[in-house]
């Protein structure tokens, strides 16, 4: 039955059923790649603040022969440990910091900041001995243990050829002087870790890669399901008013995109606006491009201002045509007269111009 169930998810999960899994706490994201952008940061860190380090161990070593070398001193007294603690917390705090931080982004980047309060909540379910031996055959531990053998195997491989390649160089460093063997070494030590940070980084890409893979394969869903839900969110009254909502901010964007082409705005004066438009090509009469209340009429007011669109005053007018017309139709006959008187007044005193025929 289980897997007559799983070969029926043929659907690809819908945005309400990622939406559900995300509150869940179900996320796509991979921790290799996380891991990899924090390894890379922190060597990065290193890298810089060597220099740092290198003159805060000389001092160290300084301190230290200083204190031998006056008797009265004790070199280990707590003046060196509480010394070495500052130096120890000015080296490691800007890495520990740039590792927390690229933590953090890395993590918030694959999920997008997704937070969610029932994936901390303590599951005694997870608890279950049979449940928790069933994981440890799943497909996901599995892919685990190969991941965890080809970082092993690549890590010891590089480590071969590194060595295998710089083999004499570290034996001539035998000879050199320390200052100089320890940059040389510090520098092999450099090449080794670019190659398995690239090689990781390959391990982590296809590690995303695949977490996509099976997050989708997971949120699969039935014919029946997808159905199931369709009729859930259509009867789902705070959706319902959600398209409701969409709806009309779809309708008042192009609304308001109409209010530049309209030849004159009637309001009330704050409360109602009506603009109207005359194309004898398409309407026998004046017709409504656009209409609103409050707020709304103080839009269409202040496009029109902004598109040099007339207005004038008229408090028993616009509310009549906002309450008689709809978007796109026509006035109705008994305003005829008062809009035409309107339309000629405003065609006069653009430049004498005429009312069009």
């Amino acid at each position: 039955m289980a897997s007559s169930e799983g070969a029926d998810k043929t659907e690809k999960p819908t945005s309400h059923k990622i939406s559900e899994a995300r509150k869940e706490g179900n996320v796509c994201q991979s921790k290799d790649v996380a891991t990899v952008v924090m390894l890379l940061g922190v060597f990065v860190m290193i890298r810089i603040m060597i220099p740092t380090i290198y003159q805060y161990i000389i001092s160290m070593f300084r301190y230290v022969l200083d204190c031998i070398a006056h008797s009265e001193h004790d070199p280990l007294n707590g003046t060196l440990f509480y010394r070495f603690m500052i130096y120890a917390l000015v080296c490691s705090l800007p890495i520990l910091f740039v590792a927390v931080i690229l933590a953090i982004l890395s993590h918030g980047v694959q999920t997008r900041f997704n937070y969610s309060k029932k994936a901390t909540k303590v599951k005694f379910s997870k608890l279950n001995p049979i449940s928790g031996i069933k994981k440890l055959f799943s497909l996901s531990k599995v892919v685990d243990v190969i991941k965890n053998i080809l970082k092993v195997s690549l890590l010891i491989i590089l480590l071969i050829f590194v060595i295998k390649d710089k083999l004499l160089p570290i034996a001539r460093t035998l000879n050199m002087h320390p200052f100089n063997s320890t940059i040389m070494l510090l520098g092999f030590i450099w090449d080794l870790i670019i190659r398995v940070v690239i090689a990781f980084s390959v391990i982590a890409f296809l590690d995303y890669l695949y977490q996509r893979w099976k997050y989708q394969k997971d949120l699969m869903m039935t014919k029946q399901e997808v159905k199931d839900e369709m009729k859930m969110l259509e009867g789902d009254p705070k959706i319902k008013n959600k398209m409701k909502q969409m709806h009309r901010e779809m309708t008042n964007r192009r609304m308001m995109q109409e209010v530049p082409r309209a030849d004159v705005i009637i309001r009330n004066p704050t409360h109602v606006a009506v603009a109207l438009k005359y194309d004898p090509d398409k309407h026998g009469a004046p017709y409504v491009v656009a209409k609103g209340l409050d707020l709304m009429a103080l839009k269409i007011v202040d496009v029109g201002d902004k598109n040099d669109v007339p207005w004038i005053e008229n408090k028993p007018l616009a509310r009549a045509l906002y309450a008689a017309c709809e978007i796109g139709q026509e006035i109705p006959v008994d305003y005829y007269s008062a809009v035409a008187e309107l339309l000629v007044f405003i065609y006069r005193q653009k430049n004498g111009g005429e009312l069009p025929a």
